[in-house]
């Protein structure tokens, strides 16, 4: 339990830091701004250079953990490929062109591993 609610603290603030970095990534700036979430732009050197990395590291670290407490493989391959495709963004590919596709697609991941285990749990009850 302490498990899934780290990794849903630390993909809600893997969210909110990109969110922040309107010039880095312009479809989440829109996004942020029809949210009313503007603000956070004065925020995005702290958000993209510390931040985002540690909480993608946590989601990392706790779904690398649940992975191997539960052995749900595909769930656990899911979980752990959105921080690490993040992460290799950040400190890897960040100049490439294509670069912010990875990004997104890590985001969409971390999304979407998240939406599937929160379905699981409301089918348990």
């Amino acid at each position: 339990m302490v498990n899934k609610l780290v990794d849903k603290l630390g993909i809600f603030g893997v969210w909110l830091a990109a969110l922040s970095c309107t010039a880095c990534f312009p479809a989440l700036g829109t996004v942020a701004s029809l949210l009313g979430l503007g603000f956070l732009s004065s925020l995005e050197g702290i958000a993209i250079n510390y931040l985002l990395p540690i909480l993608a590291l946590v989601v990392l670290l706790a779904n690398s953990l649940s992975w191997y407490n539960n052995r749900q493989h595909i769930r656990g391959v899911l979980g752990v490929s959105g921080p690490l495709a993040i992460l290799t963004t950040l400190y890897l590919f960040w100049s490439a062109h294509w670069s912010t596709y990875l990004f997104y697609l890590g985001l969409s991941l971390m999304l979407l591993t998240s939406i599937i285990d929160m379905y699981r749990w409301f089918n348990k009850t």
